[in-house]
């Protein structure tokens, strides 16, 4: 049995500005695949500071989600940023435009 408390069912992944963030590995996929576009971000190089490990070069795409194209057909826009902040900024940008 379950309990309905009219709250709205929590989302699965963590978010960026309203908009789902999924990683695998050095790939973070942001945005909604129901909508016409996604951006991947693909991290290619890191840095140590500290301890700590951090993405100091990001390729960055955004995608047509259209299942019909094959992946290199669905890049429409591309670019490079030296942190995640960056990458997610431009991303941002990208998909509130579209």
């Amino acid at each position: 049995m379950t309990e309905n408390t009219g709250t709205a069912k929590k989302s699965k992944f963590f978010t960026y500005k309203g908009l789902p963030l999924v990683r695998n590995n050095d790939v973070i996929y942001y945005g909604n695949m129901s909508d016409e576009y996604v951006v991947m971000m693909q991290i290619t190089e890191k840095k140590m500071l500290g301890d700590l490990e951090l993405a100091s070069k990001i390729k960055i795409y955004k995608m047509a989600t259209d299942e019909k194209l094959n992946p290199m057909e669905a890049i429409v826009k591309s670019s490079e940023k030296e942190s995640l902040y960056e990458a997610l900024d431009i991303a941002y940008a990208w998909l509130s435009r579209a």
